[in-house]
């Protein structure tokens, strides 16, 4: 019945804007959330929204002064007498291109409280309402950074009082002035912290006295590091988010993101072990920082070569 989604990064030849526009002929109600300010893909992106508003979609573009960089589809059908929603996020854009050449983790999902989630925020981008409630996702720029500081120092809370505390994050950049404190309070603390950052990582870990429970490490192959992955344990509790968003002061507070949590046990351990193990383990093209903010190729004779790509590309196989 209703097709929403954003549109950021959708390129030139998009065969997901080609069945959108299909969808409107057959009487779909369809509404897409185009930002315009998507660098080098402005004219893409205008051209879709002309298409798609010139066939009867509704185009809207966001909330006034933020670019919408979230990634998300919503789709309503009628099944039987009931209406069910299925929601798509992504750590990355519906670019026919780009998905060949990134890494970025989906998750498709008809959990009530999620989809409820997803039509909330929708509505807030069509309509520059109030803030949205939300009960499972984070929504910058409204309570994505807070959320995050809070896990920080719970894991930071958990290690000082003698339990396990520890925090993997997997991202692009880490900029965030206020978030890059807090991670090096909590190490203070003793939380053990592991952060893959393929990018600019303004946290210099290994100095004695002050980051010494901190590693730091960059993964460059084939494929570019594109998702984000966000792993907290304190006092036996585990969370995991996937996110749209890097730790960047302008993500959180300047841009619509969205980060979602990983519910399902046994999608978890696959998040776990898929998106965050493999690239701690990886021996092949792995540079870790050292405390001058060097980055030096993690090589190793005595174990087994150990590629985290290779390993992607082995489980995508058919």
């Amino acid at each position: 019945l209703v097709i929403k989604q954003t549109i950021y990064r959708t390129g030139s030849d998009s065969e997901l804007m080609e069945l959108l526009r299909e969808a409107v002929r057959r009487g779909k109600e369809v509404m897409a959330v185009v930002e315009l300010k998507a660098r080098f893909d402005e004219e893409a992106n205008i051209n879709w929204a002309e298409a798609l508003e010139s066939i009867g979609a509704q185009v809207v573009y966001g909330v006034v002064g933020l670019k919408t960089h979230a990634k998300m589809l919503l789709v309503t059908r009628r099944e039987g007498r009931q209406l069910r929603r299925y929601g798509h996020l992504s750590t990355g854009n519906y670019n026919p291109r780009t998905a060949r050449l990134y890494t970025d983790l989906g998750h498709f999902t008809a959990d009530d409280a999620l989809t409820g989630d997803m039509q909330k925020v929708f509505a807030h981008l069509a309509s520059q309402s109030n803030i949205p409630r939300l009960s499972r996702m984070l929504m910058a720029p409204y309570h994505q950074q807070n959320t995050m500081l809070r896990l920080i120092r719970q894991a930071g809370k958990a290690a000082a009082s003698g339990q396990r505390g520890r925090i993997v994050a997997k991202m692009n950049a880490l900029t965030d002035e206020t978030l890059i404190r807090a991670l090096i309070e909590a190490g203070q603390k003793g939380a053990q912290i592991d952060l893959i950052v393929r990018g600019v990582c303004a946290l210099r870990p290994g100095i004695k006295g002050l980051s010494e429970n901190i590693r730091v490490r960059s993964i460059i192959g084939r494929l570019l590091e594109h998702h984000r992955v966000f792993y907290f344990y304190a006092g036996g509790e585990e969370k995991v988010y996937l996110a749209s968003a890097d730790w960047m002061e302008r993500n959180f507070f300047r841009r619509i993101e969205l980060a979602f949590p990983i519910l399902d046990t046994k999608l978890k351990r696959r998040v776990i072990s898929e998106g965050l193990r493999v690239y701690l383990t990886d021996n092949v093209q792995a540079w870790d920082m050292d405390a001058n903010g060097h980055y030096h190729p993690r090589r190793s004779s005595r174990t087994k070569p150990r590629c985290a790509q290779s390993q992607l590309i082995e489980l995508l196989k058919p």
